[in-house]
């Protein structure tokens, strides 16, 4: 095995924004990569969106564009907010493209190949009315663990328990609000079980998982592997199965996929494009994944599995972080807890997020807690007072007080360079075991240690008798500045590199052993610049400014109800008795399909399902209010009773109710979601 480390963090779903729970896995990545690149190693950081499944399909189809539109959309966002984080990839491709297509059709060959995929019926909930099997997704219905409503049929976001879609009880279709049938569709698997022999060696070879981890998946072994199906039926977005007719692969099996064809890219672009066959197939180097705790399953059996069978490099060892908890818990969006990157950084300099992080992140799975006090605290003590206050005040007091020139040679004594070298050792050791807190710790107590000196040495009242004296003094401080300043480098770079500027020095710290080189010294060939100039490294912050993004993402509020009357409203009707009102069968209804009638500047037409056996079309008056694509998919109030009226561009078989003075003043009734079509309004 060379020197090389792929390193990869989990795709991010093309389906939304990254936030500031994805952004845990992302820093914690870049953190550890950069600190493997400082610590002599070629290090590859690969990863890509995840751009297939169900959800991307449903959620294209609601925005009225292709799927390939849709997650064109987020690719550019996430980069966005990844470049605003200093997160540098070497390589962010897609699992649609030519490179991951040509790797899933290899891998899935090996599988036929070697006799691991049977084909079998498998029961699945069908639309009759859209005349598809409905994906997990694309089901809803109530939790058979917990009992929660309206739950997709994969996973409930309540309990957290997953499930197949036929477990729900009472499932609708999220397409047409109609109850699903059951029916057969043939399906392939992967009979995951003829791997447990490897599997089991895999997981318990040394290094491959944490301990707790390791735990939980020989959980999993020992109570027997499942077959796994790696089919979907059509629509899905995908790679179409060769050989079997309208299927296409589960999106986690591209998935992970994803991170050969990356790398494939990367290569490409590098002008070697045999260098992916170098790492992948020859397996020269150094495989490391890092995911998060919900993911483990499919990363440490399924993707081993599939490597192996296609006698591909299988990891090295699969690193999982725990989720991240706000304010003590899970990330909400009422209270503004869940907060998105870019919202983040338009309030606060992301370096701070960077700071916590990795101060926060230990080697095990543990959660991590995010609060606006804890932050403020552990940024102002540890950057701000200690590391930006020992590089500032001890370079400015140089520069503007000793002409900006360092002493002839540094008065490190035996022990402060020994404890810089014990720091450099223990953080690079940190580092590479993902102990991120740990080796943060070391660069703090070097920074500590010069501040201890600075203000127990008072170079401001000896200058004015002892100059040099003073100068040694601030030149040993300085030193030791930049030696923590190279130990933290890995988490906050941009901060670096300002601190290098005022320290005189030009770009970077580039490597660890800078931390040794006590070369701030007067004449030195690595002092390029002025000393001291440069504003401010790292400013205070208060729990105020994280509470101010907390408050940035709180929903939208609904404007106050006003206590006076407006407008003018037509006069209420005359009265009627409960049995006149009883006579009126209000349902609700879904718009399946809306269109304008031509001749008719009021009118359109609506198919609408009331839980009938087949859909009533309506002729509604709402058409200079309401486009077509603007209700179609919606849920309306129907009077379902109305006898049924003959006009000129057919019959109409009842009334969607709107509110409003008519017109262009018209607004849909509409009944909250989990209301189904068929259900009485009263």
């Amino acid at each position: 095995m060379s020197d090389t480390v792929l390193v990869t963090a989990a795709l991010p779903y093309a389906n939304g924004s990254i936030h500031l729970g994805h952004l845990v896995e992302y820093v914690m990545t870049d953190v550890y990569v950069r600190a493997l690149r400082m610590d002599g190693k070629e290090a590859l950081y690969i990863c890509a969106d995840d751009t297939h499944g169900t959800p991307i399909e449903l959620n294209a189809r609601k925005a009225g564009v292709t799927p390939e539109a849709f997650v064109e959309r987020y690719a550019k966002e996430h980069l966005e907010d990844f470049d605003a984080f200093g997160i540098r990839f070497d390589s962010f491709h897609s699992t649609n493209s030519e490179e991951n297509r040509k790797w899933v059709y290899e891998i899935h060959a090996a599988l036929e190949k070697r006799g691991f995929i049977s084909r079998r019926p498998l029961e699945q909930l069908f639309d009759e009315q859209a005349e598809q099997f409905l994906p997990d997704r694309f089901v809803k219905g109530t939790c058979p663990n917990c009992g929660a409503l309206d739950q997709y049929g994969d996973v409930c976001e309540v309990c957290g328990k997953t499930y197949e879609p036929t477990d729900l009880k009472d499932p609708y279709s999220v397409l047409t609000g109609s109850k699903p049938t059951l029916r057969s569709s043939e399906h392939l698997f992967v009979d995951l079980a003829s791997f447990e022999e490897f599997l089991r060696e895999w997981v318990n070879t040394e290094g491959r998982l944490q301990p707790s981890v390791r735990n939980f998946v020989m959980a999993w072994l020992d109570g027997g592997l499942r077959d796994w199906c790696i089919s979907r039926d059509a629509p899905y977005f995908g790679f179409e199965i060769p050989g079997a007719e309208n299927k296409f692969f589960y999106v986690w099996v591209d998935a992970p996929i994803g991170y050969i064809a990356s790398t494939d890219a990367w290569a490409q672009g590098q002008g070697t494009p045999d260098r992916v066959n170098d790492l992948w197939r020859e397996g020269n180097m150094k495989l490391v994944h890092v995911i998060g705790k919900d993911i483990v399953y499919f990363h440490t059996l399924f993707w081993p599995a599939l490597l192996h069978a296609a006698d591909l490099k299988v990891p090295d060892h699969v690193h999982v972080h725990g989720f991240l908890k706000v304010e003590g818990e899970k990330m909400s969006k009422s209270r503004g807890t869940f907060v998105n990157a870019r919202t983040f950084r338009d309030h606060m300099d992301p370096i701070y997020l960077r700071w916590f992080y990795a101060s926060r992140l230990g080697a095990s799975a543990d959660d991590i807690d995010l609060s606006a006090e804890e932050l403020a605290n552990v940024v102002n003590a540890e950057l701000v007072n200690n590391l930006a206050n020992l590089v500032s005040r001890a370079a400015k007091f140089l520069g503007s007080r000793l002409e900006g020139r360092y002493a002839a040679s540094p008065a490190l004594l035996a022990e402060q360079r020994s404890t810089v070298e014990d720091a450099l050792k223990a953080a690079t050791t940190k580092f590479a075991g993902f102990d991120l807190s740990a080796a943060v710790a070391e660069g703090v107590a070097v920074a500590t240690l010069g501040n201890r000196l600075f203000q127990e040495g008072e170079p401001w009242k000896t200058v004015k008798t002892e100059p040099e004296a003073a100068r040694e003094l601030v030149t040993t401080c300085l030193n030791l500045a930049r030696a923590a300043v190279v130990l933290v480098a890995p988490v906050v770079p941009d901060f670096a590199r300002s601190a290098y500027a005022m320290l005189g020095l030009s770009g970077a710290p580039e490597k660890f052993e800078e931390a040794l080189a006590f070369d701030l010294v007067a004449g030195s060939s690595a002092v390029t610049g002025k000393v001291g100039g440069g504003g401010v490294l790292a400013a205070r912050i208060s729990k105020k400014d994280l509470e101010a993004v907390f408050e940035a993402s709180k929903p939208a509020e609904p404007p106050p109800e006003s206590t006076t009357q407006t407008v003018s409203i037509e006069p209420i009707g005359d009265t009627i008795d409960i049995d006149a009102f009883s006579k009126v069968d209000l349902r609700v209804g879904l718009v399946l399909e809306a269109s304008r009638v031509e001749g008719s500047k009021k009118l359109l037409s609506l198919t609408v399902d009331v839980g009938e056996a087949k859909p009533r079309t309506i002729f509604s008056g709402i058409a200079q209010a309401i486009a077509p694509e603007d209700i179609q998919g919606k849920k309306v109030v129907v009077v379902a009773n109305l006898a049924p009226r003959k006009m000129r561009f057919g019959v109409s078989e009842g009334m969607v109710l709107s509110a409003g003075s008519g017109g262009k003043d018209l607004q849909l009734v509409e009944p909250a979601d989990a209301a189904q079509p068929g259900s009485r309004v009263s």
